[in-house]
């Protein structure tokens, strides 16, 4: 039990934990922003190293190691991306009436740094892993590549819940690129295949002849799949998705109310909400 339980537990608690924080430091005062990205380049730095020296290591700490270094090295492309250090060249809202490919365009415009930047990245650990036998640290940079891009997908096309809440003031302007519909042709398409990788992973980690280092990293990769599965379904359920991080909203606490008075009206009617 052990051998899938502790890495089933582990995977849900580290998803979870790193999302919540990334949510608390983006939530903190634009000016704490540039030592929060320090801190997560040293972090960076750090998981590339150990990508690179876990790699090598076909064991359950091996496992272990790589997964949490693929975790460590996706964050901060969250981060960057959450904290406006690598958006796109266009900050701008999307025009009233544009649809179809020159609203596609666009929106790839608001985003295309953050897009380059997660290339990088990935050819980065696919770089310090290359032929090595543990390919967990990899496997799991890609997966969360692969589902956000899915996620963002399925934002665009049109779902029930769009989540605004969790996009910073600062990225606002991103909201109008988002649809609000019951739900998208590529959503089922995303879930039967995320299923679909999810439900490959665990017969690994159940295969008889499986290693305790291929049990575990299949579980790690299982689970993760399992929890992107779950991301999208916020996206079209009546479930608040914000509740499983409401300690980490608490940093963003509104403005003081005599800010707000001194505040011209018609500046503080453009203000985005928070």
């Amino acid at each position: 039990m052990a051998d899938y339980g502790l890495p089933a537990l582990y995977a849900l608690f580290v998803w979870w934990f790193s999302t919540g924080a990334i949510i608390w430091l983006d939530g903190l005062p634009p000016r704490t922003y540039r030592r929060s990205m320090l801190g997560a380049t040293a972090m960076l730095a750090a998981a590339f190293w150990g990508l690179a020296a876990s790699s090598a290591d076909a064991s359950p700490l091996g496992a272990y190691a790589a997964f949490s270094c693929g975790l460590l090295a996706w964050a901060w492309q969250e981060m960057a991306f959450l904290m406006g250090f690598a958006t796109g060249p266009r900050r701008q809202p999307c025009p009233d009436g544009c649809a179809g490919w020159p609203r596609f365009r666009l929106a790839v415009q608001t985003l295309l740094y953050h897009e380059l930047a997660i290339l990088a990245g990935a050819i980065a650990v696919l770089a310090l892993t290359w032929g090595q036998p543990n390919q967990i640290g990899a496997w799991t940079f890609l997966l969360l590549w692969g589902m956000r891009q899915s996620a963002k997908l399925n934002v665009f096309l049109g779902v029930r819940n769009l989540n605004e809440q969790f996009l910073p003031p600062h990225l606002a302007y991103l909201g109008s690129f988002f649809a609000r519909k019951p739900m998208n042709l590529l959503f089922p398409l995303s879930v039967t295949g995320g299923t679909l990788l999810c439900a490959w992973f665990f017969h690994r980690a159940l295969a008889g002849g499986a290693s305790d280092f291929e049990a575990a990293g299949s579980t790690f990769l299982g689970v993760l799949a399992a929890l992107a599965i779950l991301e999208h379904w916020f996206l079209v359920l009546p479930i608040p998705a914000e509740a499983l991080w409401s300690w980490s909203m608490k940093s963003r606490r509104p403005a003081a109310p005599a800010v707000a008075e001194a505040v011209p009206p018609r500046l503080h009617a453009l203000r985005p909400a928070a």
